[in-house]
């Protein structure tokens, strides 16, 4: 910017503006311009012109001064909260949590699911009835029972925490054959339990002293054991945690922290988190925890609550719309025998509408030996690759009950 001032009208003026000349003055002095100026054009060499005298450039003008635009300061981010006293005190090598994520316009009571915890489009979803039981059928069980109305299964495939820890028939040709089959499979891993479990039979198992390490841990195991069954990726991993004492607050957080770091790690790993638990204890924990915007959830809910009949979508322990579409399972009965083509076995009753496993290595059915599932539109289940299809609601039921939930003491499944 130009610190000179502009020039005045005055200076301006050409020097021979002062006085007005006499009378007579300017037509002499005209005529003397003119001849003078004919001499000189009969003097100058040949070929030469006229040179128009140089244009006078204005005088320049001061610009305006420019006032800059305010810029918004830059913010630095606010660090992620703590974890939760308790849980520090439980685990102190676990990360600190990640901020709340607000849900729906951070409404507390909003049902929708975090970002992360929805199924990756190429996880097979089945949507139909599904038993499970404490050791893996044998095949020729798993081909009596086509006849039933089940078309999924729940296998024990990991975890130090099994009932049933010696699976003789689960193997990478049993997964691909009964998949070969029709059948459906629900992958489930028992690992370390609650410390204030209430079954005595589980207490051998209670989760450590640092639960955020011994979740990643375990989260490890399970993958491992799903690839080596020829699992794939995508797939779910339901992690069974029986119930226990919510109350214990201390006991609580500890069993949050080891679960929270079995999803997050399972995750890293390409899978996708399933959690099962009673619908009173561990399913209601994880639905306080949603409402809190509370990190490294399970994707896919699958809530013990024995009352007979099943009721996906009106389970009281889950706001209506938490964890759908296609992102619940309900056992619904425990402990019965049912037979099927001569073959009897106690099972757990299961409604589905949820992710299922990705079977990576080809089955056995086309061999002769075992034949091939019914029709998926015959009744008995559907499976759905990709489609997204809005579940109907069922009725509410008129007395919710308790249940004593398929993880209480007694309980056949393992």
């Amino acid at each position: 910017m130009s610190t000179n001032a502009p020039p005045s009208p005055s200076s301006l003026r050409p020097p021979y503006a002062r006085s007005a000349p006499p009378p007579g003055a300017r037509a002499v002095a005209t005529a003397l311009v003119v001849a003078m100026a004919g001499a000189a054009l009969l003097a100058g060499p040949a070929g030469a012109s006229a040179v128009a005298p140089a244009p006078v450039a204005p005088a320049p003008v001061a610009p305006a001064p420019v006032t800059p635009t305010p810029v918004a300061p830059v913010l630095a981010p606010a660090a992620p909260d703590a974890e939760s006293d308790a849980e520090s005190d439980a685990d102190a090598a676990a990360p600190p949590a990640s901020p709340p994520t607000p849900e729906s316009e951070s409404t507390p009571d909003s049902a929708s699911a975090p970002d992360s915890e929805s199924a990756p489009e190429s996880a097979p979803r089945f949507e139909g009835k599904a038993f499970d039981t404490c050791e893996a059928p044998s095949l020729a069980v798993m081909r009596a029972w086509l006849g039933s109305p089940y078309r999924a299964v729940g296998v024990y495939f990991g975890g130090r925490g099994r009932g049933c820890p010696v699976q003789k028939e689960l193997t990478p040709a049993w997964v691909a054959s009964a998949h070969a089959m029709g059948w459906r499979l629900l992958p489930l891993f028992v690992g370390s339990q609650a410390p204030c479990v209430h079954s005595a039979a589980k207490r051998p198992y209670a989760i450590g002293s640092t639960p955020w390490s011994q979740g990643v841990q375990e989260a490890g195991d399970a993958v491992r054991a799903a690839r080596a069954l020829g699992i794939g990726e995508s797939s779910p991993l339901y992690l069974d945690i029986e119930a226990f004492r919510l109350e214990d607050t201390s006991c609580a957080a500890t069993t949050l922290s080891f679960v929270r770091a079995w999803n997050r790690e399972v995750r890293r790993l390409g899978y996708l988190p399933g959690y099962y638990s009673s619908a009173d204890t561990g399913i209601r924990q994880i639905e306080r925890e949603r409402k809190a915007g509370t990190q490294d959830l399970p994707s896919v809910l699958w809530f013990a609550r024995w009352r007979g009949e099943p009721a996906l979508y009106t389970e009281t322990s889950l706001h209506p719309e938490a964890w759908t579409p296609h992102a619940r399972i309900h056992q619904y009965v425990g402990n019965v025998a049912e037979s099927y083509g001569g073959r009897r076995m106690l099972i757990d009753r299961n409604a589905v509408d949820a992710p299922v496993a990705r079977v990576t290595t080809a089955g056995t059915a086309a061999s002769g030996r075992l034949r091939p599932g019914p029709d998926p539109d015959s009744g008995a289940g559907r499976l759905h690759p990709e489609e997204v299809r809005q579940p109907s609601l069922l009725q509410p039921e008129a007395d919710p009950g308790s249940g004593p939930g398929a993880d209480t003491q007694g309980a056949l499944r393992f």
